[in-house]
């Protein structure tokens, strides 16, 4: 008796383990992925920056292929747009994380987010507030450059910055 309850005890664990690898992943159409947001992101309280002062504050901030580390360049713009901030504490920004054209559009947009978030995590260490910063990720689907070419991918690999109207 207890040989055949182990017996079968066995065909169900192994049954069990064939239907668990025998489930395929749903497959998403390029058509279907949407960039993963902010749960309080309103995309309509944020716009493109048009003052030329501004400008020169909220610059990209640009990444290396394939990483989201923040470079020197990139962290002293952010301390900038920190202390922008930090003096105008009504305002809220949006860091949109972008990508180059190379990969699959669901690993860009997992890249842009994590671009997106360094910029966020950097701002929150230079003392801004938490709910003044949202992001957003576009992956390659938001190209400055379309050229297939080094000096066009890098202009690509950004974070962009929009200000709350």
């Amino acid at each position: 008796m207890k040989h055949n309850l182990r017996l079968l005890l066995n065909v169900a664990c192994a049954v069990a383990l064939v239907f668990s690898f025998a489930c395929a992943k749903k497959q998403v159409k390029n058509d279907q992925i949407e960039a993963p947001a902010d749960t309080d992101l309103n995309a309509n309280e944020f716009q493109e920056i048009t003052d030329p002062a501004l400008k020169a504050i909220f610059q990209d901030v640009h990444f290396d292929y394939d990483r989201f580390a923040l470079k020197a360049d990139a962290k002293k713009t952010l301390t900038g747009i920190a202390g922008w901030l930090k003096q105008n504490p009504g305002r809220r920004v949006l860091v949109e994380g972008h990508c180059d054209a190379r990969g699959t559009a669901e690993y860009n947009l997992a890249l842009g987010e994590r671009r997106a978030n360094s910029s966020k995590a950097f701002l929150a260490e230079q003392g801004v507030a938490d709910k003044s910063i949202a992001t957003i990720s576009y992956g390659k689907e938001r190209p400055t450059c379309e050229t297939a070419a080094e000096s066009c991918y890098s202009k690509n690999r950004r974070d962009h910055f929009l200000l709350s109207k």
